[in-house]
């Protein structure tokens, strides 16, 4: 298995080195955005049992802590990226606390209006441009200290595929780790792992701390990749969706299940796109309903 996964990695690197046109590059850091997004869902529903419908939200502050740093304090994005995993991990504690006394569709249902929230609040929030976004200025060359690359996606590729490759590392570990076991249990059963004198409510938001943590670098990177955020496109209640579509198609609380899941749909949904044109004509979203019925009838616990 450590070989295999080794010649996977291996491959990963030399790839760009074997002509891919700049469609197939943003084809494969969608993949690995994707992956590492839904990596975050399956820390908080894989592992702690909790249904997040709001999870876009941390991509969202991820995004625009980043942005916000770069373009009024002229703060690299490399440090940046740090704001936007700080904030998020505050914003998960002060959400988790009140919500996470909720189980099943009511914290499902409570986070989808968190979500919807941040997009209300962040519309009207002029600080940070309001409905109209932030339009990152554009370095006049390629920069690693702006994290700008104008004449090739293979930087970007390989940013990307870095923080794949380290967050299902650190999942890995969190997998196997007394953390992961205790969080599994309170995933399976709460009341027993209380009576093992596991404090069920504080390891719910260690969990979702994490998760959210695991969400912002990606915004960030997001951010840095198209140069113009809003709250429509990165508080999105779609990218929520998304997240939990690819996690449950691959598998809910394996490690391996996010990786399966966003290397399906998110060709399905790219190749859409280019054979309908704009948004895919919600094609995409079809056959996702389709394929997402058909893996509940024959593997209802995912690839």
């Amino acid at each position: 298995m450590i070989s295999l996964i080794s010649s996977l990695v291996v491959i990963l690197f030399v790839l760009p080195f074997f002509g891919l046109n700049s469609f197939y590059l943003h084809l494969l850091i969608m993949i690995f955005m994707h992956s590492v997004m839904a990596q975050s869902w399956n820390v908080i529903a894989g592992f702690s049992g909790q249904i997040s419908l709001g999870h876009g939200a941390f991509f969202g502050i991820g995004a625009y802590a980043t942005s916000f740093f770069y373009m009024e304090y002229g703060l690299s994005p490399w440090i940046s990226i740090f704001f936007g995993i700080f904030f998020s991990g505050i914003s998960a504690i002060l959400i988790g606390i009140p919500m996470l006394r909720l189980s099943g569709h009511y914290f499902a249902i409570a986070t989808l209006l968190i979500g919807i929230s941040f997009q209300v609040v962040f519309q009207r929030w002029d600080l940070v441009g309001a409905a109209s976004g932030l339009w990152v200025p554009m370095t006049t060359g390629d920069s690693w200290a702006a994290l700008q690359f104008h004449t090739s996606k293979i930087p970007y590729y390989y940013i990307f595929l870095i923080f794949f490759l380290v967050t299902f590392y650190l999942v890995w570990l969190l997998s196997r780790s007394k953390l992961g076991f205790r969080l599994r249990a309170v995933r399976d059963d709460p009341q027993a792992a209380s009576s093992l004198c596991i404090n069920v409510s504080n390891y719910k938001i260690i969990a979702y701390v994490i998760s959210a943590m695991i969400m912002a670098p990606m915004g960030s990177l997001f951010a840095q990749y198209i140069l113009i955020i809003d709250p429509d496109r990165v508080f999105n209640i779609e990218i929520s969706i998304i997240v939990l579509l690819i996690t449950v198609l691959g598998g809910i609380g394996n490690v391996w299940g996010p990786l399966i899941g966003a290397a399906i749909l998110i060709p399905i949904s790219e190749y859409s796109r280019i054979y309908f044109g704009g948004t895919g004509g919600a094609v995409d979203l079809i056959l996702y309903g389709l394929i997402l019925m058909i893996i509940c009838i024959f593997r209802p616990d995912g690839l």
